[in-house]
């Protein structure tokens, strides 16, 4: 590494899945490098909609995780001072979020944040439109489809407005979806509640204004494996793409069909998300049919660069060199 990269570690709690990204930064250049990028399903926000708390097993398997992640951080040679540890909708107004967050930094050695629905929006805009400026029609908006929330994110060169609503795979799935493969009157309900999100979304996020629609996490990038129809999910083969909405739709629409174990032979579909895809797909289908409406899109890009990217980059803005001072004159 060279004087102006940093070798920092980001993690990423949310609703259903534990992420970690160890990443080499070059300051100077706002470039990226992974060292190592995992993902574990440990559904943190288990019956949190329900019953306002984390469940114990969820603890247990979310714990389980960040000792695995700590492992992997001390073997890549990070010090503290360069981990961030972020967690995102289902941390945000828990009754027990207190054993959550001391049962992390017993582990790990730093606090978690907490970070707010607009906070979470800043991050995973800035991880997903650094490489699209100049190659890709501005504003963007960005639409980042969790376990337990969206963020819809529009900017340029800089965010201009954002919005966090509580609609997400998991969150959806223990609401409604409780047949297997669902009805359409919950299918109905799950569409109902994304539809009255996106009033709350327009409200602050003139989406109109949209030049290109970026979707990342984990739902959209396993749906458009489905899309592609690809043998095996490698995030290689769903970065950057560029698909037509209505192939897209296609794809929301047979997974939402499918039924559980029609799911699990899918040989892009992560274990972990088997049951909740479904509701995820939901929402992305309704979001790409108000994105049509409104502006007209024509394609939908597909960025495996998200809230996680985002905060790799803000770890190493912390060492980026102050611009030097003028000598006064003489």
């Amino acid at each position: 590494m060279n004087d102006t990269t940093r070798r920092v570690a980001a993690l990423d709690c949310g609703t259903n899945s534990l992420r970690l990204l160890v990443a080499d930064v070059d300051v100077a250049t706002g470039t990226l490098v992974d060292v190592e990028r995992t993902m574990e399903v440990v559904r943190l926000g288990q019956g949190v909609d329900r019953t306002g708390a984390f469940a114990p097993e969820a603890l247990v398997r979310t714990f389980a995780a960040v000792d695995a992640a700590a492992l992997a951080v001390a073997r890549h040679g990070v010090g503290v001072d360069a981990v961030r540890f972020v967690a995102t909708s289902a941390s945000r107004d828990v009754s027990n979020r207190e054993e959550f967050l001391q049962g992390v930094r017993a582990r790990l050695g730093v606090v978690p944040e907490v970070v707010s629905g607009a906070e979470e929006a800043a991050l995973s805009f800035a991880g997903a439109t650094r490489e699209l400026h100049g190659s890709t029609p501005a504003p963007y908006l960005v639409v980042d489809l969790g376990g337990g929330s969206t963020e819809f994110v529009l900017g340029g060169t800089e965010l201009e407005a954002a919005r966090s609503v509580d609609v997400g795979s998991v969150r959806l799935t223990e609401r409604h979806l409780h047949d297997d493969p669902p009805t359409a009157a919950q299918v109905a309900a799950v569409r109902a509640d994304v539809e009255a999100a996106l009033a709350l979304v327009e409200a602050d996020v003139p989406l109109s204004r949209t030049g290109t629609l970026v979707g990342v996490a984990g739902t959209v990038t396993t749906l458009t494996a489905a899309a592609l129809d690809l043998g095996a999910y490698r995030a290689g083969d769903t970065h950057g793409v560029r698909l037509p909405p209505a192939q897209v739709r296609a794809a929301c629409d047979a997974m939402v069909a499918a039924t559980r174990a029609e799911r699990a032979r899918m040989p892009f579909v992560h274990p972990g998300r088997v049951d909740v895809i479904g509701a995820g797909a939901l929402v992305w289908r309704v979001v790409l049919d108000r994105l049509e409406e409104r502006a007209g899109i024509t394609e939908v890009v597909t960025s495996e660069h998200d809230v996680l990217d985002g905060t790799a980059f803000s770890l190493a803005a912390r060492w980026r060199a102050p611009t030097p001072r003028s000598s006064p004159p003489p």
